[in-house]
């Protein structure tokens, strides 16, 4: 076998959607004939755990431990926070908006900590992953981000060794929604175009997971971005029972819910058709699955929603697919930031393997919105536009009660994790470094 050497922050017990890309490429990736060695930190601080993700593992997987600082105790002391409280998902929103003390430490992290708090690690894992590859060579190595502290361990095996490298990004780095938030002074909003227009330069290749984060990249980089996007596995729908249904007209979400994807506009047509059909308010339930934002909670209350609502803290991944399967209807909800146009949450994937009616809330002429068209597997709705919301929102719902409730979609298959890490490994035999500028 060929090795590929991958580094990632996020790998089991961690959960959530940072460890899934590459969890799942790797669990694939022996059947392309590549061994994957892991390199994560050894005492992370991730926002959720999921130990059953490590049963995903494939067995030729070599992991590498290595310690790691991060001032996320600093953070907390300042803040006020209990130690060992974990961070939520879009922390850096809520904080950037927050007391004076959370206004600081966004400061400090957007000025200080570059290109991310986990900055620390970046010289001690060069040194060792130096001396670890003279003696255990590998054919490629991977580098995944945010944190892109990750892609500057790349860059210094780069330039040490010279091994071909992969940098793969799973959000951009200045073009990602919460960079605006950062409070950035000329200097530190320079120094981070700077590292990242050298990760661009310097990688063999560069992978990203939506056209217009290709776009984006391609303009700052001025040379070929690769899209893969990422999907879901077949085999995590492989359900071993079936589980009765409630009757209930259930509209779910799945995973972090942050303050920029609370699609307000929702809550208020829940309320009106509640209003105005009783029938609508006994039948309706909102199911929100993971970790999620009080903002809003606050308004599903305040819409006088609360009775119709269920809150199920962050599941094990199987878990909380088993809960969303009995959904009559799966919320999508963009987040209203700069770069709403390249945003295709992880989760969709798994909505459409789903196949339940999906309602999508967020720029029409987003990436999402194009995959969602071409799927034929739900409804897209402006953020403004409440008419049209309300409208799908009934129809759906008249079709519920008439039991023809269903979603004809197709042409998925494409996203499987297994053809995913097949296209991403095949990119160093298959694709020459384009470095012609555009």
């Amino acid at each position: 076998m060929k090795r590929v050497l991958i580094i990632t922050y996020y790998w089991p017990p961690s959960g959530g959607g940072g460890v899934m890309r590459w969890l799942k490429m790797s669990r694939y990736l022996p059947e392309f004939g590549w061994q994957p060695v892991i390199y994560t930190p050894e005492n992370p601080d991730p926002s959720v755990l999921d130990e059953s993700l490590a049963r995903e593992v494939a067995p030729e997987t070599e992991i590498i431990r290595r310690p790691i600082w991060e001032p996320y105790d600093w953070y907390r002391k300042l803040t006020g926070k209990p130690k060992g409280e974990k961070f939520k998902a879009g922390y850096i929103s809520e904080a950037s908006r927050g007391s004076w003390k959370e206004k600081l430490s966004v400061f400090i992290r957007g000025n200080l900590l570059i290109p991310d708090p986990r900055v620390f690690w970046v010289k001690p894992s060069i040194r060792f992953l130096k001396n670890y590859l003279k003696e255990n060579p590998v054919d490629l190595i991977v580098s995944t981000g945010p944190p892109h502290s990750m892609h500057l361990i790349g860059l210094g095996l780069k330039r040490k060794l010279g091994i071909p490298w992969l940098a793969d990004f799973r959000d951009p780095w200045t073009d990602i929604d919460f960079y605006h938030r950062l409070r950035l002074t000329r200097l530190a909003d320079a120094i981070h175009h700077h590292l990242e227009k050298k990760v661009l330069a310097s990688a063999d290749f560069v992978t990203t997971v939506s056209p217009q984060i290709c776009r984006s990249m391609e303009t700052i980089a001025g040379r070929k971005i690769e899209l893969v996007n990422n999907g879901y596995d077949p085999e995590d729908f492989e359900f071993d029972t079936e589980t009765a249904d409630d009757g209930s007209f259930t509209i779910s979400h799945f995973g972090a819910f942050n303050r920029d994807r609370n699609p307000a506009i929702l809550w208020q047509v829940l309320r009106e058709l509640s209003q105005e059909d009783p029938r609508f308010a006994t039948d309706l339930s909102i199911q929100l699955i993971g970790q999620t934002d009080e903002t809003i909670l606050q308004d599903i209350r305040e819409a006088g929603l609360e009775k119709q609502l269920t809150v199920i803290p962050h599941k094990k991944h199987r878990e909380g697919l088993e809960l969303l399967r009995h959904s009559k209807v799966l919320l999508l909800p963009i987040n209203d930031a700069p770069n709403m146009l390249g945003i295709l949450p992880g989760k969709m994937y798994e909505y459409l393997a789903l196949q339940r009616p999906i309602v999508a809330i967020g720029p029409p002429e987003g990436d999402f919105a194009a995959i969602i068209a071409e799927t034929q597997s739900g409804v897209v709705h402006a953020f403004g536009d409440y008419p049209g919301l309300k409208k799908s929102i009934n129809d759906l719902y008249l079709k519920f009660k008439e039991g023809a409730l269903s979603v004809n979609s197709g042409n998925y298959e494409k996203y499987s994790r297994r053809s995913l890490a097949q296209k991403i490994i095949s990119i160093p035999f298959s694709a020459e470094k384009d470095d012609t500028p555009r």
